[in-house]
């Protein structure tokens, strides 16, 4: 499964960047951001066309 993370400006909450990653990445960065302070917005990324 795959996760759209999406990085949050602290003052109003509005996305800065996204990223879309896999299962086995998501604790990694939320880790990273829980580190340093950083708001995310984690959500089932939409599936691709194939």
């Amino acid at each position: 499964m795959r996760f759209e993370i999406m990085r949050l400006n602290d003052a109003d909450g509005t996305a800065v960047d996204s990223t879309v990653v896999d299962a086995a990445s998501v604790n990694q960065i939320v880790q990273q951001a829980a580190s340093t302070g950083q708001r995310l917005y984690i959500r089932p990324a939409e599936p691709t066309a194939s």
